[in-house]
């Protein structure tokens, strides 16, 4: 038949949205009073669907979230978080990633801040925007390894094209001299040109001291918090407890 070979060089072509829309729709009764172009029409938007979703499916597994159930959808909202409903769903905005600005979750471990900056990252991979999450201690080993097979200024350039660079657990491991230079250099090629979230068990103004003082940690500072975004996350921990202990590692 004329449709199964019209069909079969769809998917030759590549274009499976359409494939699986002429499919679907070709047999539908309450298709039968639509004209040849509203066909036509509705199959090329069921393509058009089919590419954004891909996409959206390639940056999110780009992202490497840790949790993928966190999304807009999944946040619970009362103030006594330490912020409202209406507040994050400005974030979710997103006009703060346009104006290249940063955001930092601070609060006590098992509060929800993972959750809440991968939430909006999930959104910004909606949006089309590119995220990467890494918890600080992965974060240093990749840099730590970029600088070690002399891939650093690569390593810099590909960090640099990311619109959402999220930071978590900041101040969970002790970092050296050298890491914390190496890390002004990835926060200092980003700044101006793409926004990072920031989660930490220390308040802000701890951060200076995590930093070790001086030039590098008044750069860092600066480069973090300037026009950033702040919210203490606050109320008691939302995970479960195992034998009594909560892993100092999990946040």
């Amino acid at each position: 038949m004329i449709i199964e070979q019209t069909i079969d060089k769809l998917y030759s072509m590549k274009l499976f949205g359409m494939a699986e829309s002429v499919k679907s729709r070709i047999s539908r009764s309450d298709h039968s009073d639509l004209s040849v172009s509203d066909i036509l029409g509705l199959v090329v938007d069921d393509e058009e669907i089919y590419r954004d979703n891909k996409r959206r499916t390639l940056r999110e597994s780009g992202a490497k979230f840790k949790d993928k159930q966190a999304t807009m959808e999944s946040l619970e909202y009362h103030e006594r978080r330490g912020f409202s409903k209406a507040q994050f769903l400005e974030l979710a905005q997103l006009h703060w990633v346009k104006k290249h600005q940063n955001l930092a979750f601070t609060g006590k471990t098992g509060t929800g801040k993972s959750w809440l900056a991968q939430a909006l990252g999930h959104q910004a991979c909606k949006g089309g925007l590119r995220v990467l999450f890494a918890r600080q201690p992965k974060l240093i080993h990749a840099i730590l390894h970029a600088k070690a097979t002399g891939g650093f200024q690569a390593f810099l350039k590909r960090l640099a094209k990311i619109n959402i660079l999220i930071i978590d657990d900041l101040g969970v491991s002790l970092i050296t001299e050298e890491v914390r230079r190496d890390l002004l250099e990835v926060i200092e090629d980003r700044f101006g040109i793409g926004s990072t979230i920031i989660t930490s068990q220390l308040p802000v103004a701890e951060w200076h001291e995590y930093f070790a003082g001086g030039r590098i940690a008044d750069a860092l500072c600066d480069r973090l918090t300037r026009n950033a975004h702040r919210m203490e996350i606050l109320g008691p921990s939302k995970r479960p407890i195992i034998d009594s202990k909560v892993p100092e590692s999990l946040d």
